[in-house]
């Protein structure tokens, strides 16, 4: 594996510290604390804890409670993985080998879940502040690394443009 830089190096660390930390709350919701589907417990303000089995994609898109939905998901999401884990290997790039680890490690955390129990385990809530979906560590990264993927774009783009207009100044 030496051709695979620095930056994939982290990537591929992130995803699994996401992949651990998803796992490790899950574990956490459903184990110790034992959280039933559609209980929820205050934490402080308006965060709470609410169990919700999520059969869709994220945020209970595409709803689909069948067992070959459930499969073509985890599929996707593996097949996802991989692709972004190709991606990333040769990245020069932080930000954007970043976003792909997170994108991956939330990828990956998901499909656990399907695997495991045939939808994905929800439960961070802050529906009190308007925000009305129910989701989970794995979400998190995945919404982050897509933040971060056009952050990179947009920087990426903006080097570009400088670097045209040094060109043509010269």
């Amino acid at each position: 594996m030496k051709d695979v830089t620095r930056p994939a190096w982290m990537a591929f660390v992130l995803a699994a510290v996401v992949i651990a930390a998803d796992q490790a709350s899950k574990y956490w919701i459903l184990s110790v604390l034992k959280l039933e589907e559609g209980q929820s417990i205050q934490v402080a303000g308006p965060l709470h804890l609410t169990g919700v089995w999520n059969h869709g994609v994220s945020f209970g898109l595409l709803t689909a409670n069948h067992d070959l939905a459930r499969w073509a998901f985890v599929a996707f999401s593996l097949i996802v993985a991989a692709v972004l884990a190709g991606w990333v290997r040769k990245s020069e790039r932080p930000l954007f080998a970043a976003a792909l680890g997170l994108l991956i490690g939330g990828a990956v955390g998901n499909a656990i879940d399907r695997v495991r129990f045939g939808a994905v385990a929800d439960f961070i809530d802050v529906s009190r502040l308007h925000f009305p979906w129910v989701f989970n560590v794995a979400d998190a990264a995945i919404n982050v690394g897509i933040v971060c993927l056009l952050l990179d774009m947009l920087m990426q783009d903006r080097q570009e443009k400088a670097a045209r207009a040094t060109g043509d100044a010269a």
